[in-house]
């Protein structure tokens, strides 16, 4: 099994001074040696939030989420993810194809070697 890193480019919802049309660098992180059932969003600023892949895929195909982090679908080819703490809220929309194609990745990762 092996760690996924996948680098993305995602607009930023947010009261701060960020460009409109303005995109972010976000990481996408799997590491099934930690847990297997987490994928990891690493935000602009050190900001690293963790929750379960089955929430992101759920959220790709309709609502889901939990106290801290809400997945859900923006049309045809975006999908929000919304970030919930103490200090705020952060949403994130990013294009499916960049979050299914990561989901994609995490399971070739978790799969046995050898069948």
């Amino acid at each position: 099994m092996s760690v996924v890193e996948q680098y993305a480019r995602a607009h930023l919802v947010t009261d701060a001074a960020v460009p409109e049309d303005e995109t972010v660098p976000v990481v996408l992180r799997y590491d099934p040696e930690v847990d297997p059932r987490e994928v990891r969003v690493g935000l602009p600023g050190a900001d690293e939030w963790s929750f379960s892949r089955s929430l992101l895929e759920q959220g790709l195909r309709a609502p889901a989420g939990n106290d801290e982090v809400r997945v859900w679908p923006c049309g045809r080819v975006q999908a929000v993810v919304e970030f919930h703490s103490a200090e705020g809220v952060s949403v994130v929309q990013f294009e499916s194809k960049t979050l299914l194609r990561f989901l994609r990745r995490t399971y070739m990762a978790a799969a046995p070697v050898g069948r």
